[in-house]
């Protein structure tokens, strides 16, 4: 191929190319010639050259050597050089690049050029790659070509000036008496242009927000005119007159009525003009319609508006477009709180969508169903999305069973019911349950007496079933261990009574010990039921005794810790044993250091940013992963129990007379069961904004180690996603941040997610921590920052 081939015939040489090794040779070859005639002073195929460089780039090829080539050629007084020229900066060049700035004066001179395309090249470069000094030198310029005469023009300068005002914030006041006399053209381009730079002008300035809301008059008749104007050729899209146009317009309408009664009561009749002859049988009459929903729910809207609002969202929900219906669930999933009853209406339409066979409309169909919830539609949602828990995919199941959690401990009509929906759910998805949902049932069970009998009957059944469920498992030795009397007597009022003997009973919960789908905390609620029938049972306390001493020498540590204590209670210690073993106390709920995962309520002020005080303690909600003390026969164990075995304990706890008269030491555990009282760590509340609170409890490890434990809560009535925490601390401070408890806060306190962050302090600095909060709340991602400037008991 030779060095001045033409553009068509190096594309077409590149592309028959087999391989790229092959392709990289041609371009080599083609980029050498094209550098050797850069140098040459006379080149009449400049253009030509610059051109073939702009394609190699395209490809992803280096081609940072044309950039001077550039320049001189938007020096050049020749007009298809210019465009050439003006291309390639456009694509070569940008702000970072000094050569940049070698071509600011040659557009400036372009821009005061008598060809209106010369002066549009100039401003289409401006717009494109403008540094911030390339701005505020031409701004000028660029506010006199919005006062000329030429269309044209004045629609590119609107868009330069858009550009400018990103880059100079301080260039807004510049432009914004020519942006307010460009809405009396007629011509749509220069509208659709001064409506973007008045839009840039408005989000950027309140002051200059304020000034534009006289112009809703203004914008209102242009939006009628383009309703109800006549077919146009030049602007008709699918039968919509300009739809490009109404959207930008409805776009700023919406900022300039937020929050305003008299902006917003100006353009009420326009938009439900709008909202009635907007044909919704095309995508373009559904883009300006989801714009006009958007402006109506956004601004202070009448009563009547906004439901009309939302049966245009109802009308997408039916659409065979997924990404209408997806759209539309996002919107109403926004006004649910505020537009409930109006949501409610398309209850029928939204739980549908949990059918739709692509996984996102499935997602958001999830969220609205969960929070369209209530008293009066708990049992027709519930059943709805039991059957979508058992047909969901697996990536949903954990969501699912978490907003049936929270949907039936708000709304549950009775205790039976809350209680079958639990079990339904954790027969169903057991395995994607959050940790607080074993400690959480166990304390349902615990408070409803009554029902002690009919839950055991059900959950022994459940057992005999299916074993693979561990959360459903853990709970159903935790009732045999608890209420296994009731099981044997057969008398159940609730449900059809079963007969089932001491050794149906042993088998059930040997089985689970044996069973290699178990995990060891599902061994450990399986060895201390089996201990706990020990008492209730009367003719099997032999085989009791030895299935217990079997896991003395288990590999499992906890498990063999809990045998060993067994077995000692069965031998020295066995007239102590029905004491320990007997029936648990009922629990009581947000008791201190059992919260379940609830909130505790405290009152709590917005800190910003947040300075932590000495002597403000504030008892904090321990983590439901780590209720672990029903009873903790370790007495105070620097090791962490296992989650499972914690949740479920099924183990006794000692009266205070009994334990003082123990003496001796079983294995040190049984001797002094009343523990000391513990001074809980102070607390303070560091941030709490938009109804996510987060408390900071600090307990020190060592002369330079320090345990700090944020803990986060939401007070909304949404649930919140996504939610992460960061931490800085000063470089001489070693900082090692664990796993959180979790990603999610439910609404209203339902459970709070729990970080812990350890820090050493070596050289013994002032500590400093921030930390940056970030979330996804109804679909919008929020971000804060909150500084900690000193440390509670440190």
């Amino acid at each position: 191929m030779s060095p001045s081939v033409p553009l068509q015939e190096m594309i077409r040489a590149i592309r028959s190319a087999r391989t790229q090794c092959e392709e990289r040779g041609v371009i080599q070859r083609e980029c050498a010639a094209i550098r050797a005639q850069f140098r040459q002073v006379d080149n009449g195929g400049r253009s030509h050259n610059l051109a073939k460089l702009l394609y190699v780039h395209m490809l992803g090829y280096p081609a940072h050597f044309g950039q001077m080539e550039c320049v001189r050629m938007i020096a050049s007084p020749r007009y298809n050089e210019k465009r050439v020229g003006y291309l390639g900066a456009m694509m070569l060049l940008d702000e970072k690049q000094d050569a940049s700035l070698l071509i600011t004066n040659s557009i400036k001179n372009d821009l005061s050029h008598s060809n209106q395309y010369v002066q549009s090249l100039a401003l289409c470069t401006l717009a494109c790659m403008g540094s911030a000094e390339m701005c505020r030198d031409l701004a000028p310029e660029i506010d006199k070509l919005l006062r000329a005469s030429n269309s044209y023009i004045k629609k590119k300068a609107a868009l330069c000036a858009v550009h400018i005002v990103r880059k100079v914030h301080d260039l807004g006041e510049l432009f914004a008496p020519a942006a307010r006399s460009l809405l009396s053209e007629k011509n749509h381009g220069v509208l659709h242009g001064a409506v973007v730079l008045i839009t840039q002008l408005c989000e950027q300035n309140p002051e200059t927000l304020e000034r534009f809301r006289k112009t809703v008059p203004d914008l209102v008749q242009i939006m009628k005119s383009l309703v109800i104007s006549g077919y146009s050729p030049e602007h008709d899209v699918a039968g919509i007159s300009d739809p490009f146009l109404q959207v930008r317009i409805l776009r700023l309408l919406r900022i300039l009525g937020r929050n305003n009664e008299a902006a917003s009561d100006a353009m009420n009749d326009l938009l439900a003009q709008v909202a009635t002859n907007t044909d919704s049988t095309k995508t373009v009459g559904n883009a300006v319609l989801y714009e006009t929903v958007l402006t109506v729910l956004d601004i202070k809207s009448e009563s009547g508006l906004r439901i009309l609002a939302v049966n245009i969202l109802g009308r997408f929900l039916l659409n065979n477009d997924r990404n209408i219906r997806y759209i539309a669930m996002t919107s109403l999933q926004k006004i649910v709180g505020t537009d409930h009853n109006a949501v409610q209406r398309h209850r029928g339409t939204i739980v549908d969508c949990l059918k739709d066979q692509d996984a996102s409309v499935k997602r958001r169909a999830l969220d609205l169903s969960l929070a369209l919830v209530s008293a009066s539609n708990i049992r027709s949602m519930m059943k709805e999305l039991l059957i979508f828990l058992s047909s969901c995919p697996p990536e949903l199941k954990a969501q699912a069973a978490n907003g049936i959690f929270n949907a039936a401990e708000r709304y549950a009509p009775s205790q039976r019911w809350h209680i079958d929906t639990i079990l339904h759910v954790l027969t169903t998805a057991g395995g994607d349950v959050r940790d607080e949902t074993v400690p959480n049932l166990i304390q349902l069970i615990t408070n409803t007496s009554e029902l002690h009998c009919y839950t055991v009957h059900k959950l022994y059944r459940a057992l005999l079933t299916d074993i693979s469920q561990q959360s459903l498992v853990q709970v159903a030795c935790w009732c045999i261990g608890e209420y296994g009397d009731l099981l044997l007597r057969g008398e159940c009022q609730e449900t059809e009574p079963v007969q089932v003997s001491e050794d149906d009973v042993l088998d059930a919960l040997e089985t689970v010990l044996q069973s290699h789908m178990s995990s060891p905390a599902t061994r450990g609620f399986a060895l201390t039921a089996t201990m706990k029938l020990s008492t209730r049972i009367t003719d099997n306390v032999d085989r009791i005794r030895s299935t217990v001493s079997i896991y003395g020498s288990c590999i499992d540590v906890e498990l063999q810790q809990r045998a060993v204590e067994y077995n000692a209670l069965f031998k020295k210690y066995d007239h102590m044993r029905a004491a320990v073993l007997e029936r648990m106390p009922v629990i009581e709920k947000n008791s201190p250091g059992h919260t379940n995962g609830e909130s505790t309520g405290e009152t709590v002020k917005e800190v910003k940013p947040a300075k932590v005080k000495q002597g403000e303690p504030v008892l904090p909600p321990q983590p439901a992963n780590q209720v672990c003390d029903l009873l903790d026969l370790l007495g105070s164990s620097e090791e962490p129990l296992q989650p499972g075995p914690a949740l479920g304990s099924t183990e006794p706890i000692l009266p205070v007379s009994t334990a003082g008269s123990a003496g001796g030491d079983l294995l040190d555990l049984l001797g002094g069961l009343e523990p000391a009282p513990l001074t809980p760590a102070p607390s303070v509340t560091v941030y709490n904004k938009g109804g996510v609170t987060m408390t900071l409890r600090c307990e020190k490890q060592s002369d330079t180690g320090l345990l700090v434990t944020l803990t986060a809560s939401n007070s909304t009535d949404s649930d919140i996603s996504s939610f992460t925490l960061q931490a800085a601390v000063p470089k001489s401070v070693e900082l090692h941040m664990k796993a959180p408890s979790g990603d999610s806060l439910p609404a209203r306190g339902a459970a709070n997610v729990t970080q812990m962050v350890v820090l050493n302090n070596p050289n013994k600095v002032n500590l400093k921590m921030r930390i940056r909060v970030s979330y996804t709340s109804q679909g919008s991602a929020v971000q804060d920052m909150v500084q900690v400037d000193s440390f509670p008991g440190h």
